[in-house]
C-alpha cells in the first residue's frame, strides 16, 4: 500500500488483516509495492502488535512497481493452490477479469463501483458545471462510451460466482437491473478499524491549536480525500466562497491534495489546507472538526470517510445520492444531504451553522453509536467470514 492508499485499498488491508486476525490463513495477492523487493518472494505483513501466525501472506508478482497484471499474479496463485487448495477466492472489483472469473465457483468479487453508477456520476458532474462554462468536449463521448460498458458489465457480471455490494443501493441494481440472481448477491458495507478511529476530543483539540485553528472558532467543517471535481471540490469551493463572509468564524479544514488545492488556500485563512494525511493521521483531523463534509459527484461506492468520521463522533453533511440514505445517513438525527448543486449545498452549511456546535455534539453522539453497530472491522470481517465458510460448506448458510 502507498502511503495515501485510496478507499478500495483500504478496505482490502481493512479486511485481510481482521480476518488473519480471526484465525484464517489470508494469502494476498498483489503488485510490487514502491520500494524493490525479490519477485515472486511471500512476505508477511509487517505489523509488530500481531503474532506473525496472524497476519496475511503478500505475494508480490512481477513486474513494474504499483502496476497490477492479474496473469502473473494468477500464476502464482496456481502454484500456491496446487501446494493446498484455497477454501475461497477473494476479488476486489474487476482484479480477476471475468473470462478467468468463469467457472470458479469459490469466487467471491467486492463492487466498489459498477459502470452504471459511473453514468450517474457523468450527469451529476455535468449537472454541477458553471452555467458560463462550456460543457466538456469529452463529455458526449464519454457518457456515450459508458452505455456499451453497461451493457458489457452485465453481460459478463454473471461469469462471476458471488457478488458483493458495498451499499444496498448497489445490490439492487445488481439485483435488478444486472439481472443477478438475489441468492448471488450479498450487502455487506465496509467497515474500519474501530481501534484507529474513536472519539478523543483532547486529541482534536491539540490538534486544531497545531494547524491554526483559533478558539473563537463557532463551527469548523473538515472534508477529506482526492481534492478533484468528482469529488464535488467544485460545489464546495464555491459553496465556502460564499459562506465565509457572512459567518467570519466559520472555518473549513481540508485534508487531501489534487487540483483544487490551491484554489482552497486562495480562500484565505477561514480555510486550512493541510494536503495530504496518513490513514494514522485522520484520527486526530476528524476529532478537531464539528460536521464532516463529502459533496461527492460519484454515487458508485462509498466513502470510507463517511464511517470513519461517523466512528469519530462526528454528524455528516453529504450528497443525497441512494447509497449515502440507504446507508450512512437513515435517520435525520445523523447530519444533512444535500442535492448536488452550490444552492442546495449553501442551505444545508447555513443549516450547520444555525444549529451550532452543542446541537452537533448531539447528533455525533448518535452518529457514534451507530456507527458502532454497523462500520466495524470486526462486524465486516463476521459478515465476510460467514459468507466465505457458507462457500466452503453448506451448512455454514442457514441459521439455526
Amino acid at each position: 500500500m502507498s502511503a495515501t492508499p485510496g478507499g478500495m485499498e483500504r478496505h482490502a488491508y481493512t479486511l485481510h488483516m481482521a480476518m488473519a486476525r480471526r484465525g484464517h490463513q489470508v494469502h494476498v495477492f498483489t503488485s510490487p509495492p514502491m520500494e524493490y523487493v525479490t519477485p515472486t518472494t511471500s512476505h508477511m505483513i509487517d505489523d509488530s502488535t500481531q503474532s506473525p501466525n496472524l497476519s496475511p501472506i503478500i505475494h508480490w508478482h512481477e513486474g513494474e512497481a504499483g502496476k497490477w497484471r492479474y496473469n502473473k499474479a494468477w500464476e502464482h496463485y496456481e502454484k500456491e493452490n496446487e501446494r493446498e487448495p484455497f477454501d475461497v477466492i477473494h476479488s476486489e472489483s474487476v482484479a480477476l477479469p471475468h473470462h478467468v472469473a468463469l467457472g470458479l465457483s469459490n469466487l467471491v468479487v467486492s463492487w466498489h463501483g459498477i459502470a452504471l453508477e459511473s453514468v450517474q456520476s457523468r450527469i451529476f458532474q455535468d449537472l454541477a458545471r458553471n452555467p458560463n462554462e462550456p460543457m466538456s468536449s469529452t463529455f458526449n463521448q464519454g457518457l456515450q462510451g459508458m452505455i456499451p460498458k453497461v451493457l458489457n458489465e452485465i453481460r459478463f457480471f454473471h461469469n462471476y460466482a458471488h457478488h458483493v455490494a458495498i451499499s444496498d443501493s448497489c445490490g439492487e441494481m445488481l439485483r435488478d437491473i444486472y439481472q443477478i440472481p438475489r441468492r448471488r448477491v450479498h450487502v455487506i458495507v465496509n467497515g474500519v478499524d474501530e481501534e484507529e478511529f474513536g472519539e478523543d476530543s483532547r486529541l482534536g483539540h491539540d490538534f486544531g491549536s497545531k494547524i491554526g485553528v483559533p478558539q473563537n472558532a463557532s463551527i469548523v467543517l473538515g472534508v477529506a480525500g482526492r481534492l478533484v471535481k468528482d469529488k464535488g471540490h467544485p460545489l464546495l469551493y464555491e459553496a465556502f466562497s460564499q459562506l465565509k463572509d457572512k459567518y467570519p468564524n466559520v472555518y473549513l479544514i481540508v485534508a487531501g491534495s489534487g487540483p483544487w488545492l490551491q484554489r482552497y488556500k486562495d480562500l484565505g485563512p477561514q480555510v486550512i489546507v493541510l494536503g495530504s494525511m496518513n490513514p494514522s493521521e485522520l484520527k486526530a483531523f476528524y476529532n478537531s472538526i464539528d460536521i464532516f463534509v463529502n459533496p461527492t459527484l460519484r454515487p458508485q461506492g462509498l466513502d470510507l470517510t463517511l464511517m470513519e468520521a461517523m466512528m469519530s463522533g462526528k454528524p455528516i453533511m453529504a450528497s443525497r445520492f441512494p447509497s449515502i440514505k440507504g446507508t450512512i445517513i437513515v435517520d435525520d438525527e445523523y447530519g444533512f444531504m444535500f442535492t448536488p448543486n452550490v444552492e442546495s449545498l449553501v442551505e444545508a452549511l447555513e443549516r450547520v451553522v444555525e444549529e451550532g456546535r452543542e446541537k452537533l455534539a448531539r447528533r455525533g453522539k448518535a452518529c457514534r453509536e451507530y456507527a458502532a453497530s454497523m462500520f466495524t472491522a470486526k462486524k465486516m470481517a463476521l459478515a465476510y467470514e460467514r459468507l466465505f465458510l457458507c462457500i466452503k460448506n453448506e451448512t455454514f448458510c442457514t441459521y439455526h
